[in-house]
């Protein structure tokens, strides 16, 4: 006689409605789990995809509607209790509780973590002028003002200050880009690889002023004006801070769940407190290629963090290993960048740098860690089953554009051994 399972009626409260926190909610119930999912997220909106804030939506090429995870009727049909616009003040780890501003309180069994991150912000003065890219309500104020023929300065050259630069000059704005660092996306893309996508800003029209050690960023009624400490000035109608962003840990930490660049989790995303889950950009994760910790920023990695922590609660845990990848668009260029590029590694190229067509492998010790691709995703997808498996493969082989990647990463195509 085959024994019959009791039913799981465990109640999951998961903190966060990006990809990482409705990605676990529906991965729960793909694996069977037939409890209560309450999903519970400070912004007003109905879960979407957050990537979409500085390139589809920001362009006006996309509505909400377009870029919602899910119909609005989904949640209900998967019986997955959605509750947005409510924000998360205290967690009560004896008790199993999570209490709201509104001053309600909620149960739990198992609590997920996927609060994200915030911006983070200049020490300046409040002003209509001066925005930050986090959310829709964000971006909606900044697509008000992001109008033919404006100006606009852009502080910091990363990912999300590159794709705003390439959008606003796609919306015929002028538009000037203050980096700290020599190059942009210095922190993405190995110095190298920073020297074309800078390049293609220039090419655009973009002023990109790098080596900026910005002193202030003032504001007026004619405009914004930032002073960098050598004295250089530039002025535009409106500025969009975007220098990186700080992992939500302050609700974990005073609930004393383990933080440190992030909230500490093991390889199954469990913190330091028994049933209470991390994942998501304020996960930091054990990396299990490189050794050492890692906190991903990237969409991809939330989704896998979902999977991953929905078969640890289900009972059907493995060790999360995975390795990144992300992509941008930029001046029509999509750059996709998988595993952990690094300054100092060596840089195998295949294709032409200079016409934006190829894939760029990055070495470290003579491990393939990363790669950096303009218009190639299919070796982008081959890279990281290369970096996966660890295989012995020579220089000479990866740099040879007539030996496919994917076949490579298959295992069709015998390997020469170093």
């Amino acid at each position: 006689m085959t024994a019959v399972s009791e039913p799981d009626t465990r109640t999951v409260v998961i903190v966060g409605t990006g990809i990482a926190g409705s990605g676990a909610a529906q991965a729960l119930r793909k694996e069977g789990f037939g409890g209560s999912i309450i999903l519970i997220g400070s912004e007003t909106e109905e879960p979407y995809r957050r990537p979409a804030l500085s390139k589809e939506l920001l362009s006006g090429k996309a509505s909400i509607d377009r870029v919602r995870l899910r119909p609005s009727t989904f949640w209900n049909e998967q019986g997955i209790d959605l509750r947005i616009g409510v924000t998360v003040t205290r967690i009560d780890t004896d008790s199993r509780t999570i209490h709201l501003a509104d001053g309600d309180g909620v149960d739990y069994d198992v609590l997920i973590l996927a609060t994200g991150g915030r911006s983070r912000r200049l020490t300046a003065e409040d002003s209509e002028r001066v925005h930050y890219l986090r959310d829709i309500a964000d971006m909606r104020r900044l697509q008000s003002q992001l109008i033919e023929g404006s100006s606009l300065l852009v502080v910091g050259g990363g990912l999300i200050g590159s794709e705003v630069a390439s959008t606003a000059r796609d919306l015929g704005c002028s538009v000037q880009v203050l980096e700290a660092q020599p190059l942009p996306l210095s922190r993405l893309l190995p110095p190298s690889i920073a020297e074309k996508i800078a390049a293609l800003h220039n090419l655009a029209g973009v002023a990109l002023q790098t080596g900026v050690d910005l002193e202030t960023l003032t504001t007026s009624v004619d405009g914004v004006t930032a002073r960098a400490r050598d004295g250089r000035e530039w002025t535009a109608d409106l500025a969009v801070v975007a220098i990186g962003s700080l992992p939500d840990t302050d609700v974990a930490a005073a609930a004393g769940i383990g933080v440190d660049n992030g909230i500490s989790v093991d390889r199954y995303l469990r913190t330091s407190v028994v049933d209470v889950y991390a994942i998501g950009d304020v996960a930091n994760v054990p990396n299990g290629f490189l050794g050492g910790m890692h906190r991903g920023e990237h969409w991809n990695t939330a989704q896998d963090h979902a999977v991953a922590v929905a078969k640890t609660i289900v009972g059907k845990e493995e060790p999360f290993e995975s390795v990144p990848w992300s992509w941008s668009n930029q001046f029509g260029r999509n750059i996709q960048v998988a595993g952990w590029p690094g300054a100092d590694d060596t840089v195998i190229v295949r294709g032409d740098l200079d016409s934006y067509d190829f894939t760029a492998i990055c070495m470290r010790d003579g491990n393939i860690v990363g790669a950096v691709s303009v218009g190639r995703p299919k070796d982008i997808r081959a890279v990281r089953t290369l970096i996966e498996r660890s295989p012995d493969i020579s220089v000479d082989v990866l740099a040879d554009s007539n030996r496919d990647l994917t076949e490579l990463a298959a295992g069709l195509v015998a390997l020469p051994v170093l």
